[in-house]
């Protein structure tokens, strides 16, 4: 047996030892594991760099309210859970046969799920049912993804979160960088720069500056904040599930085949969001982050938009996130001008794209690497791990002092870069760093 497929088979085999002791966790009290995640989330350079970067951002947001509401999220540790103040028992179960009745959840779904609906609309918090409900853990500890998905491991989605900030950053610019600029002559022209060279066009036009800061800074920070609430820690360093709703998952589409359920950190952030009155623009185009309300998929961010709705327990017509149609389908309310039509509009298109929605949902997409890098590394920790002194049959012992830290300090994709490089002696080196440093 190659090296190669060693590594396999023990990657096979600790998987499944993980599924089985993350099996029956109880996901309807607060994670036993969030207090030794913040340690290591907190310890790490690069996490604590990454929660810098983001509120460093949010400094910059221009508009005094959202600007406000963003920094609440990512400094205060005992932020409130707006959609989630004084809604106690009888409440809960209001809001999930309402979710039942619009068919936005799959009772089969969720009847598999530890805890069932409720303890996946609802998961544990601090404070629960009083004025001021707060997270269960910080950014500092809080995952970027499902246990073995992408950036799974203390901090994670800090890191996840500044990497979707600067790509959103960066395809802002390079859409206005193609289409935003005009040469002397007034007609269209690309800035760009060749390298050691100077910009070709420094003519900035309206649609140069039609895409707005204030969206592209604070869309990816409260698109993936719920996850401080639903990926909590368990005691044996594995994360809770996550229930997937937001549709029936077979005609989500006005009726028609569909299947709009996602993430519940997806919903539950947008629910934050309406609960806290962020505007129309902002709220819809956070909720582009799973999918852009184009190409037949704007039943899905109007789906999203209408469970969000029900668990904030808000008029989503009202508050301007949705409008109703001639047949009384909810579509996206025109934003901008985006509602002049014209005799050359056809029939039945769609005027309701900012282009802001499209980009959050592109700057969203690292996961294409982030899984597969993190499967991959999974593996290779696994394979070193008893020369560490680990055992990754003994889940508790090998999450909570080997695996989680190593990913938090170093993580998978730079792992991933130095093994394409330098193979499994570059992994092994860099986690022979951390021993001496007394990380592990």
């Amino acid at each position: 047996m190659s090296v190669a497929q060693k590594v396999l088979s023990c990657w096979l085999l600790s998987g499944a030892l993980f599924a089985a002791s993350s099996a029956g966790q109880d996901q309807t009290r607060i994670g036993a594991g969030n207090s030794a995640a913040e340690s290591q989330g907190s310890k790490s350079p690069i996490v604590r760099s990454a929660h810098s970067y983001l509120m460093g951002q949010a400094q910059t947001i221009k508009n005094q309210f959202v600007r406000k509401q963003t920094l609440d999220l990512l400094v205060n540790a005992n932020v409130c859970i707006l959609h989630r103040a004084d809604v106690d028992a009888a409440r809960k179960q209001s809001i999930l046969q309402a979710l039942q009745n619009a068919g936005l959840i799959n009772s089969a779904d969720a009847e598999k799920f530890p805890g069932g609906m409720l303890a996946g609309v609802f998961p544990p918090v601090a404070a629960d049912g009083l004025a001021c409900p707060h997270p269960p853990q910080s950014f500092l500890a809080a995952p970027g993804g499902e246990f073995g998905g992408h950036h799974s491991y203390p901090g994670g989605l800090a890191i996840h979160e500044a990497f979707n900030e600067m790509n959103n950053f960066s395809l802002a610019e390079n859409f206005r960088s193609v289409y935003g600029y005009t040469s002397e002559n007034e007609l269209p022209t690309m800035r760009h720069k060749i390298t050691g060279g100077k910009s070709m066009s420094d003519h900035a036009d309206a649609a140069g500056a039609s895409l707005a800061p204030d969206l592209i800074i604070a869309a990816p920070i409260w698109h993936d904040w719920a996850k401080t609430i639903v990926f909590q820690w368990n005691a044996d360093g594995t994360e809770f599930q996550e229930l997937r709703f937001g549709g029936n998952g077979m005609t989500d589409a006005n009726g028609a085949a569909g299947d709009s359920r996602t993430g519940a950190h997806h919903i539950l952030s947008i629910a934050e969001a309406m609960k806290r009155g962020l505007p129309p623009e902002l709220v819809i185009t956070q909720a582009s982050a799973h999918a852009a309300p184009s190409l037949g998929n704007e039943y899905k961010v109007v789906n999203w938009l209408r469970s969000a709705a029900i668990v904030a327990q808000v008029d989503v017509v009202a508050k301007g996130y949705l409008s109703r149609d001639a047949k009384g389908n909810y579509r996206l309310p025109a934003l901008r001008h985006l509602g002049e039509e014209s005799q050359s509009t056809p029939q039945g298109s769609q005027t309701n794209l900012l282009a802001e929605f499209a980009l959050h949902n592109l700057s969203d997409a690292q996961y294409v690497l982030g899984i597969p890098a993190e499967e991959r590394v999974e593996a290779l920790l696994r394979g070193m791990a008893p020369k560490f002194g680990f055992d990754p049959a003994n889940a508790a012992e090998y999450n909570m002092k080997y695996r989680n830290p190593v990913l938090a300090f170093l993580t998978a994709e730079r792992l991933y870069f130095l093994y394409e490089n330098g193979g499994v002696s570059a992994v092994e080196g860099e986690v022979r760093l951390l021993r001496s440093k007394n990380v592990i």
